[in-house]
């Protein structure tokens, strides 16, 4: 027996994905079923454009309503008060600096399902967040690069 992957998460993260399956069951699920009878009524379902198109989006909403029960069923909430408050961990913000003199940079760490870099929220499983998590404020962390380069950089300030 495998054991399922667990989906470690902010509480806020979960509430996203619970409104997303939500949307999929009460709205866009109910919606593409109308649009197949639609498409059914039209006849010669070979040649039915219509049809296969909403018979394919059926089926990724589908998938992507039992990929979020997984997720929703597997969550492991995580509470960034049970972590030091300068110390580094899921649910927390971290600021942070590329040494020797760049800019601030300031992210969330999350769970991968919760990952938005352009909306600076960074996944636990990055590579940055792997290097930062469990340190401290002032603690000075090389960072390996997919290039294989690696960079240094001076943990800031740290935020629930």
């Amino acid at each position: 027996m495998s054991e399922e992957k667990v989906f470690p998460m902010t509480a806020e993260g979960r509430n996203k994905l619970q409104a997303e399956l939500e949307d999929l069951i009460t709205n866009q699920r109910p919606e593409i079923t109308k649009r197949i009878q639609i498409a059914r009524s039209y006849g010669d379902l070979s040649e039915n454009s219509e049809y296969q198109s909403a018979k394919d989006e059926q089926a990724f909403v589908e998938g992507r309503i039992q990929t979020l029960k997984k997720m929703i069923e597997n969550a492991e909430i995580i509470d960034p008060n049970a972590t030091a408050a300068d110390e580094v961990s899921l649910g927390k913000t971290v600021t942070f600096k590329e040494l020797p003199n760049e800019d601030a940079e300031t992210y969330a760490i999350v769970g991968s399902t919760e990952s938005d870099p352009v909306a600076g929220k960074i996944s636990n499983e990055s590579a940055m967040a792997v290097a930062l998590l469990g340190k401290k404020v002032g603690d000075k962390v090389n960072v390996p690069l997919p290039s294989g380069d690696n960079i240094s950089v001076e943990i800031l300030k740290v935020e629930k």
